[in-house]
């Protein structure tokens, strides 16, 4: 299975879908600036929602997506040859669209600009936002010299600075989150160590994706490459698992109350279905299943069909993380004391929440497929071309 995106079969009920899905989603993005955070379903007591764990999930998957790129530009890897070009425009798009996520998240978007001319470099955004103003830099600069010239010494020296500055990144958000000490839940200290995990993970999954989509109809390499990528998912997700008994079991064994609670509401309260369901089935067990069995892997629908489901697990893996701490109340009785609809500890993501979600991913799929179109070199290169 090899998609031709410029064949008018595909292209009109892709372009069809691609437009119903941004015009929904600018009817949520308009609601967004006219209204404020009024039609979201977070509030005083649930502040962060699906904005965060996009931008969580798409921030690390920028991050991931460099450093797999390294595996071609630098160590120069047979099974990875050419698709540097793919991975470096899926950098670059990933980590807007996750920036765009929280940017619509601030209450003032509009000051976002007092980071650059009045940081305070001892708060943890305050290092992020300037780490994604020179990883985005540097990527963009990677891409172009790789377009100009595979062979440009610079290309080299771009992604050697790059890969410790995506290690930085993927780990930071896992920081982040980490030092809410407030948050017993997030206050683990293997965070920052899990999250790099994570983000190489998610690539991964993407890549197999992107291959399955663009790789050439009858290749070695491609057959080659889907098999390694699919070894790399069922490690990273044995890896995965592993971090979240950790995680949980430590928490759950430490005792503390609220540690408890959260944990409780993730398996067996409100957000079992999502755990259960979503993140181990669909997300970890069904694909493993499929790519565990070469004759499965190197086939590209199957290959497609697994990275999806990874990614989609992935993706509530994030807010698996975010939510269960949110929900707890941190005071005893706290839910009760007032009564307004933002004074709540129960989240799922309004209409408008979902609108804006589908609206940026239309337009990182549209970016991305445009200029994957329009620069040739951007696509798929055999290693024997």
């Amino acid at each position: 299975m090899r998609v031709d995106f410029t064949s008018r079969q595909v292209a009109i009920p892709l372009g069809l879908v691609w437009l119903a899905a941004l015009a929904v989603g600018l009817v949520g993005v308009a609601q967004r600036f006219l209204t404020g955070h009024e039609q979201a379903d977070y509030g005083s007591y649930v502040p962060w929602g699906l904005w965060v764990g996009m931008y969580i999930f798409l921030a690390g998957l920028s991050a991931g997506l460099f450093l797999i790129a390294s595996l071609d530009i630098l160590l120069k890897l047979k099974a990875f040859a050419g698709t540097a070009r793919m991975l470096l425009l899926a950098t670059l798009v990933t980590l807007g669209a996750g920036l765009l996520f929280i940017w619509l998240d601030l209450g003032h978007p509009e000051r976002v600009w007092r980071v650059y001319t009045n940081p305070n470099f001892n708060s943890v955004m305050a290092q992020i936002v300037w780490a994604y103003t020179a990883f985005g830099a540097l990527t963009l600069l990677a891409l172009l010299l790789l377009l100009r010239n595979a062979r440009d010494p610079l290309l080299s020296i771009v992604m050697v600075v790059g890969i410790p500055l995506a290690l930085f990144l993927s780990s930071a958000v896992g920081a982040l989150l980490g030092v809410a000490a407030a948050r017993p839940f997030w206050h683990v200290g293997l965070f920052p160590i899990q999250f790099p995990v994570f983000s190489v993970a998610s690539a991964a999954a993407l890549l197999l994706v992107m291959v399955a989509l663009f790789g050439p109809r009858e290749s070695s390499q491609r057959r080659q490459l889907l098999w390694t990528l699919a070894l790399t998912s069922v490690v990273l997700q044995a890896v995965k698992l592993f971090f979240l008994w950790a995680d949980l079991s430590q928490s759950y064994y430490g005792g503390a109350p609220q540690n408890e609670e959260a944990i409780e509401a993730l398996l067996f309260g409100r957000y079992w279905w999502a755990f259960w369901f979503l993140q181990i089935v669909i997300g970890s067990v069904l694909p493993v299943a499929v790519l565990i069995q070469p004759r499965l892997a190197r086939r590209p629908a199957w290959a497609l069909a697994a990275g999806a489901m990874i990614l989609g697990g992935l993706v509530v893996a994030r807010m698996n993380i975010l939510l269960p701490a949110l929900v707890v109340p941190q005071l005893e009785e706290l839910e009760a004391a007032y009564v307004n609809p933002h004074l709540s500890l129960d989240y799922f993501p309004s209409v408008m929440e979902w609108q804006v979600f589908v609206f940026i991913l239309a337009l990182a799929v549209g970016a991305f497929l445009l200029v994957y179109r329009l620069i040739p070199s951007a696509t798929w290169v055999e290693a024997d071309t």
